[in-house]
């Protein structure tokens, strides 16, 4: 998964993979898919206070994370733009 690419898209992904390849186990599912992840996503989950005791878990743990990531995305880009202009308005 790419530093900016969305948990939704890997998640589909890993559960095409997992189909084709048949069960690895659990712990072994688990360590595949974290290994796939960005640094913003294994830093959030260092800090989360939830006890993650399965993949489902994981997937939906970090589909959380990762919407929330990129809806923050979203509120930056005009506290962006309306920095910008602001600045420029003061030359």
């Amino acid at each position: 998964m790419k530093e900016g690419g969305h948990v939704s898209l890997y998640i589909a992904d890993f559960r095409s993979l997992v189909s084709r390849i048949g069960d690895w186990g659990e712990r072994a599912l688990i360590h595949h898919f974290r290994k796939g992840f960005p640094s913003r996503i294994l830093d959030q989950l260092a800090s989360h206070p939830s006890r993650i005791d399965s993949l489902q878990d994981l997937m939906d743990v970090t589909l959380e994370l990762d919407t929330r990531y990129h809806e923050r995305q979203k509120e930056k880009k005009p506290e962006a733009l309306k920095s910008n202009s602001s600045h420029l308005q003061n030359y």
